[in-house]
């Protein structure tokens, strides 16, 4: 199939060209070689082609409606070859993204609006989730992952270091009052990340001083937007992203809790399937979260 697939480019290269050496220049081939083509097409259809003089060539009826085929074939061939080229240079289509439920607070949005904005041929599909998702299964562009990544089947690009504060809601604090240390923790109630009721290992910092407290969630959630919404109802205190919670702390929604005392960062990546050459959405992308999540 393949070679027959040549044939039919050498003949439409021939008609195109208007003789045999001109085609076999044009192909980087010689003319007896183009020749050999020509008459393998006729052979295999069983049908003349071309009227051959000492002049010129010209197309029969059956070469006539051959051409056309074959041009068609050509268009395609190109129309995919500027439609790739197109992937590889502009950001254009769809950009499938996946995230955990943490990032769907705004972050995503501001990072990448100017990407669509500049470019009107790229769509965004975004998958919030808290579950590692499968990214060759989900034809997934690019993921946001937070912690370090161990999969030798992705390649992983830090984006950030996140600090992370404590929060709660100024009615809260109003009613229960201020925690001054760490271990007046335990006297409030936490809103924990997890799937169960089970103890949440917090580390705070400040200066030289480590405190490790283990936390019995009052209210335990495996989503990070969950957790804020229950802190933001006064129900509790959270920690949560700095950069996510900005805009709420900044309106007085929010309060920080200890401000003194530091959690760990955590890292961010951007992840995406090992391949040799990234898509230019995907590319341009990253260059935008990693402007975003650098400067916050």
């Amino acid at each position: 199939m393949m070679e027959a697939l040549r044939s039919m480019a050498v003949f439409a290269a021939v008609i195109e060209q208007g003789s045999m050496n001109a085609a076999g220049r044009a192909l980087g081939m010689t003319a007896s070689a183009v020749s050999q083509h020509v008459r393998l097409l006729e052979q295999q259809h069983q049908v003349a082609l071309l009227h051959r003089t000492t002049r010129k060539l010209t197309l029969t009826e059956a070469g006539s409606v051959f051409y056309r085929s074959c041009a068609a074939m050509l268009a395609a061939a190109r129309e995919a070859s500027v439609q790739m080229a197109a992937l590889r240079d502009e950001p254009v289509g769809e950009l499938r993204i996946a995230a955990p439920s943490g990032f769907a607070g705004g972050v995503l949005g501001q990072a990448l609006a100017p990407l669509l904005a500049a470019n009107p041929g790229l769509s965004l599909r975004l998958f919030f989730q808290d579950e590692m998702i499968d990214l060759v299964q989900h034809r997934i562009d690019l993921a946001l992952r937070a912690g370090n990544q161990s999969d030798s089947t992705l390649v992983a690009r830090h984006l950030a270091d996140w600090p992370f504060v404590l929060v709660a809601a100024p009615s809260y604090l109003a009613a229960r009052g201020e925690p001054q240390q760490p271990g007046q923790l335990y006297q409030h109630d936490w809103i924990g990340l997890e799937q169960d009721h089970g103890l949440t290992p917090l580390r705070l910092q400040r200066e030289g001083d480590v405190e490790v407290l283990r936390l019995q969630c009052r209210i335990a959630s495996n989503s990070m937007l969950s957790a804020r919404a229950f802190a933001l109802d006064g129900m509790g205190i959270s920690m949560q992203p700095a950069p996510e919670v900005a805009g709420e702390l900044a309106a007085g929604r929010l309060q920080r809790v200890l401000p003194e005392w530091q959690a760990p960062a955590l890292p961010v990546y951007a992840v995406t399937p090992r391949r040799d050459v990234l898509p230019a959405k995907v590319r341009h992308a990253m260059a935008f979260l990693q402007q975003k999540f650098t400067r916050g």
